[in-house]
């Protein structure tokens, strides 16, 4: 007999399985890498395993998901881990608000900026678990209006001098990678990991952005690395630095 919390690990892969669909990652007839053998053999180590897949979706069916193969879905697809395996969170981990959710709910908020309290590790990297969320509060500042805007503390020292540890950092989310300007300062979030860094772009021969490099204040003790750009990568502009007095 199924347990119950395997139903619910279950319920969850078929949420993540749409939203891939939705997103385009999916395509379940497509033979240039996006179709259901190719998720197969991503998920569970077998193309020829497609028809699994299929009964893990019908919800008519008693096969479920298991706990490793969920873990793999997370690691090929961005899967916030936190949601997939706990139920808690996002599916694809903390969004800032959007203009229009931030519009309907503003009679109950007190600003247009999101504070969490995960910590973003300006030295080493978030997991997908660290971004279980408790209770989101919004404040304002004065000069900094409209939505898509999120702060988090810092934790290390990588950004010293020019963000400490300790200091909170606000962040808006920009559109897409033509937006990034080469050596300004931005939180980049990838894969269910986290990073505030100077970035540059690296480009391929026909000039698309293929990897970013990131890039510590701190150069002494932290060295740059290069990070792949894939479809759930996200980038948010810092904006503003607060420190204690």
């Amino acid at each position: 007999m199924i347990r119950e919390d395997r139903r619910q690990l279950n319920e969850r892969f078929i949420t993540v399985f749409n939203m891939l669909e939705e997103r385009g990652e999916i395509v379940k007839n497509d033979r240039n890498g996006k179709g259901m053998g190719d998720f197969a053999e991503r998920i569970l180590g077998n193309r020829a395993y497609g028809h699994i897949i299929r009964a893990f979706l019908n919800p008519d069916d008693k096969r479920c998901i298991d706990y490793r193969h969920a873990r793999a879905l997370c690691r090929e697809y961005g899967v916030n881990e936190s949601y997939m395996i706990d139920g808690e969170g996002e599916p694809f981990g903390l969004e800032a608000p959007k203009y229009d959710q931030v519009m309907e709910e503003a009679p109950r908020m007190a600003g247009n900026i999101m504070f969490t309290t995960t910590e973003a590790f300006a030295g080493s990297t978030v997991s997908a678990e660290s971004f279980t969320k408790e209770e989101n509060t919004f404040f304002s500042i004065p000069g900094l209006s409209g939505a898509s805007l999120v702060a988090f503390p810092i934790n290390g020292n990588s950004m010293e001098p020019v963000i400490l540890d300790g200091d909170m950092v606000i962040c808006r989310e920009i559109s897409g990678l033509h937006e990034i300007r080469d050596n300004k300062i931005y939180a980049v979030k990838n894969n269910g990991q986290l990073w505030v860094k100077y970035v540059q772009r690296v480009t391929d021969s026909r000039g698309r952005v293929t990897h970013l490099k990131l890039i510590s204040a701190n150069h002494l003790e932290h060295d740059p690395f290069v990070e792949d750009v894939g479809p759930y990568t996200r980038l948010y502009e810092v904006v503003r630095r607060i420190s204690d007095l």
